[in-house]
């Protein structure tokens, strides 16, 4: 039985962008464009009006739009949605773009430089739960960021748990996988680098989840920005 198609919005407030990803994606087998949107106001609306009809996978993003920016439209829409994965196809490389919306909950990060096959494999492997970064996408080191300030993260402050209480409840090896989920590595990067399975790779990161009291990778990278753990 063949699989139904990935169910995708674009959102850009440049119309020809917009028309051009549309035909893009048109192009590449597996993927359905079922909605577009051209600010971030517009694609939540999109997405609730999407989501009681037929459903919907990804939400391909724009990052500065007008009304309302694509960091924003991130964080409403992981938060009323969380099902729904949230893809980030900018321009801007800086470090205030790309910690906001990996805090806003975005499940990837790419420029606009990819192809047509970088894009459409990261629009599965965010579908599917993972997580990727661009080629050219760095996480900044947390002293350099945005002049030093913090960003605002969806992840608890943990200022009650203390942070240093809970890095130092890490194992070695958690410190380990928290350090490669950082750099953007994926599950089988990880269990390649460390020499162990996927699946316990897998365990590693479901414990680390419970310990840093976040829900899913963008949060556990923005939990080791903020301390300043690992090396990007």
């Amino acid at each position: 039985m063949p699989r139904p198609p990935l169910r995708v919005v674009v959102v850009d407030d440049q119309a020809i962008v917009r028309e051009g990803l549309v035909g893009l994606l048109g192009l590449v087998g597996g993927i359905e464009v079922v909605g577009v949107a051209a600010d971030g106001q517009e694609v939540v609306e999109v997405v609730g009006q999407l989501r009681g009809i037929d459903g919907l996978d990804v939400v391909l993003m724009d990052l500065r739009m007008p009304v309302m920016g694509g960091v924003q439209a991130t964080a409403t829409i992981t938060a009323q949605w969380p099902d729904v994965a949230v893809l980030v196809l900018t321009t801007y490389r800086d470090d205030e773009s790309i910690v906001g919306a990996l805090a806003a909950g975005a499940r990837g990060y790419l420029t606009k430089d990819v192809t047509a096959e970088e894009l459409a494999h990261a629009l599965a492997v965010v579908h599917s739960g993972g997580f990727v970064l661009g080629r050219d996408v760095r996480i900044p080191p947390a002293p350099r960021a945005m002049g030093g300030n913090r960003p605002t993260a969806s992840v608890d402050p943990v200022v009650d748990r203390g942070a240093d209480a809970v890095a130092g409840s890490l194992t070695a090896r958690e410190r380990d996988v928290l350090v490669r989920i950082a750099a953007g590595r994926t599950n089988a990067e990880i269990a390649a680098e460390l020499f162990i399975g996927t699946a316990t790779v897998k365990t590693h990161i479901n414990n680390l989840f419970a310990k840093l009291d976040v829900r899913d990778r963008p949060g556990a990278m923005v939990w080791a920005y903020e301390r300043n753990i690992g090396r990007w």
